[in-house]
């Protein structure tokens, strides 16, 4: 092996030597800092058996090259926070700057922060720079909204915005021409077939026949073709204009926004950057945006990374993705994009949703033409060579009864035009197999199908999809709002151990009671009132249920935001389809805490161990108590009513922990039954008569609750 060159020592540092003093051993050999490149061609050029033993006691290249590319790393990083901090100094100046208005310019020109810093925002989850802008607060400063009254309601404020960091919509993909449809319906294989067939037939017809009598075979089945045509074309373009407009007011989907401190309505395609709009379990993110406050709220992002994980979204992970849905909590959201500015819009820009597949009768027809054309071709091929054989070996005969074809006497156009007319009877036997009035009877039936569905209100895209409906076994319903008004109300009330007639006749209730419920209403929801400040009458905000309880809270003399003000909330568990329950921890002292629960009245009523009477004193659940209890439940199951029941308990201030609030399992048990309600959800007109006949046609119902 050889060996390298010797390398020249480099004399160690005086410093260094004073440093050491006395100490230094004579013996000691100073490193030799020979350059790396050097070191690396020398190794090269030998192999060497068993390299990492023979030279551990040398320069291990490849780990000194990692150690300096992680010097570098840390060095850059140490650059980019100063840098951060430095920028961060710099825009709190120029903040401060524009708002004291010596470099600002007018809110109708401009917004202190552009589009191209919020998408990279928005596109990035750029936590840095949303530390920069001071946060949520910083950034709806920077966007001239506020956090609990949103953004104005005025008109002209709403399309500045606009204007400025654009619409909540995206480009919609051009539709198809009737033209688009003409050449699919021709891609048909029965109709390939046919004009094919007919083509031959025409040509050979005039050949043999002259142009005068013989186009009528060849023109029937074109003619026949072409009605096909112009009939599924003209059907499927007329649905396809239907369905878009159905499929625009399908994604026109109503949401909750705040402006101007009210809770008001409003279309998804309306929503501007700085909205603040509410969120609860089931809602889709409308926008991009960044996470103002929360409780509990999950996201499902599936939809957007592929990830089935559900996210957990704080004040640590603040940024919302339009297009993902909320699984399980409830909170608000700060809008910063809107339209193509988000990952959601661009996606659908680009989406595409016909994504042609054949339907089963397609299938079958297909299957049937495919046949057809196997066994009328093999048979049109094997009487087309029998024939030419009979007629070149002359056993064919004229109608005169003379020989049809004489070797060396039969001149040759007579000869090919006879080989002509036997090839004429192959393409009709062709022609006959394949039957040209099957696609325009299938057709006709599943256009007529179409448009008796039409006046049942049931809109068909594709004709071809009348058949696959009727071939339906079972049929999956919703519900709420579908087999429903989903106007709820409370109808029935149970409270201190009586029925209440009417429901709202509250007077015989201790006054202790009557505000434990009406603050466990008023703390334990996701909705909210707003009490014009002319006096008028309260709006209510919220999902039915949430309303119908908010309602009848204010008929038993409940003020919304006079209670909320009271107490503090320290914990929220929000109610979801898996635990039909929901509660909440709200301090009303410096040493209690009460933990107010609702839900699905029998799993409440399984927790509560006592309840109070009308007197307002405490008794112990009994099994006579709860016998009576649970058939008022039935009762009002029994009427079709939704049965919501109240319960609560009090800890004392030390048992909750200061640290990890958000981990803090609520007691569940031990409670103490305040009050139930029955809630009526009135059936749509025709419900009833639509199940019969789905009962006699031997049609499956699923109803999904």
């Amino acid at each position: 092996m050889a060996s390298p060159p010797p390398e020249v020592a480099v004399p160690v540092d005086e410093e260094d030597r004073e440093t050491e003093g006395e100490d230094i051993c004579a013996f000691d050999i100073p490193g030799k800092n020979a350059p790396r490149d050097r070191l690396r061609r020398w190794r090269q050029i030998a192999l060497v058996l068993n390299a990492s033993r023979r030279f551990r006691y040398t320069l291990d290249l490849a780990r000194d090259e990692e150690r300096e590319n992680l010097r570098r790393i840390i060095r850059a990083h140490a650059q980019v926070i100063r840098a951060v901090f430095l920028f961060k100094n710099a825009g709190q100046k120029a903040l401060q700057e524009s708002y004291d208005g010596t470099k600002f310019e007018s809110l109708s020109q401009r917004f202190p922060i552009d589009l191209e810093k919020l998408v990279m925002l928005n596109r990035d989850h750029e936590a840095i720079m949303l530390q920069e802008v001071g946060g949520v607060s910083g950034l709806s400063d920077l966007l001239k909204s506020n956090l609990d009254r949103g953004v104005s309601s005025n008109e002209d404020e709403l399309l500045q915005r606009r204007d400025i960091f654009g619409a909540n919509t995206y480009p919609r993909k051009k539709r198809k021409s009737i033209w688009r449809f003409v050449f699919e319906a021709c891609q048909d294989l029965t109709l390939v077939i046919l004009m094919v067939a007919a083509a031959i037939s025409l040509s050979l017809g005039m050949a043999t026949e002259g142009v005068k009598d013989g186009w009528y075979d060849g023109g029937s089945i074109f003619f026949a073709v072409f009605l096909v045509i112009f009939v599924t074309a003209t059907s499927d373009y007329r649905q396809s204009l239907q369905f878009q407009h159905l499929n625009e007011e399908k994604q026109n989907i109503q949401v909750e926004v705040i402006r101007g401190g009210k809770r008001v309505g409003a279309s998804i395609f309306d929503l501007v950057v700085g909205d603040v709009v509410p969120l609860k379990i089931g809602d889709q993110v409308p926008a991009d945006g960044v996470l103002i406050s929360g409780h509990s709220l999950a996201i499902d992002e599936s939809s957007m990374t592929g990830e089935s994980k559900i996210v957990h979204k704080d004040q640590k992970a603040p940024m919302l993705m339009s297009g993902c849905k909320v699984a399980d909590g409830y909170g608000s959201m700060l809008v910063t994009g809107v339209g193509t500015n988000t990952e959601w819009g661009t996606l659908m820009a680009n989406l595409s949703e016909d994504i042609g597949e054949e339907t089963p009768l397609q299938v079958r027809l297909n299957g049937v033409a495919t046949l057809i054309g196997i066994v009328g071709l093999s048979v049109a091929g094997v009487v087309l060579v029998v024939l030419w054989i009979r007629y070149f070996t002359g056993h064919s005969n004229n109608p005169d009864g003379t020989t049809a074809f004489v070797a060396g006497t039969t001149g040759a156009k007579q000869g090919f035009m006879g080989a002509i007319s036997i090839f004429t009877v192959a393409v009709t036997i062709v022609v006959v197999a394949v039957p040209e009035g099957l696609p325009l009877a299938v057709t006709l039936t599943l256009a007529y199908s179409m448009r008796k569905m039409m006046r049942d209100k049931a809109l068909v895209r594709r004709l071809s999809s009348c058949e696959t409906m009727g071939s339906a076994t079972t049929i999956c319903s919703d519900k709420t709002g579908t087999l429903t008004l989903n106007k709820m109300t409370v109808v029935e009330a149970y409270l201190s151990g009586t029925k209440l007639n009417p429901c709202d006749n509250t007077g015989m209730m201790f006054s202790s009671v009557a505000s434990l419920l009406v603050e466990g209403i008023a703390q334990n929801t996701a909705g909210a009132v707003f009490s014009p400040e002319d006096g008028g009458a309260a709006e209510v905000a919220g999902s039915p249920t949430e309303k119908a309880i908010l309602s009848w809270g204010l008929e038993i003399g409940m003020n919304f935001t006079d209670v909320r003000s009271k107490s503090s909330v320290l914990r929220v568990l929000p109610f979801n389809s898996v635990k039909k329950r929901g509660g909440v921890a709200v301090q009303v002292s410096d040493a209690y805490v009460h933990i107010h629960w609702k839900g699905a009245a029998e799993l409440v009523l399984a927790s509560c161990k006592s309840w109070f009477s009308v007197d307002g004193s405490v008794h112990p659940m009994s099994s006579d108590k709860y016998n009576e209890l649970k058939r008022f439940i039935d009762d009002m199951s029994m009427s079709s009513l939704r049965c919501i029941a109240f319960a609560y308990c009090t800890c004392e201030l030390s048992m909750v922990p200061r640290e990890d609030l958000d981990k803090w399992q609520l007691p569940e048990e031990n409670l103490t039954l305040l009050g139930m309600v029955g809630i009526k959800d009135p059936c749509r007109p025709g419900v009833r008569d639509a199940v019969q006949l789905c009962s006699a046609a031997g049609v499956k119902k699923a109803y999904l609750f």
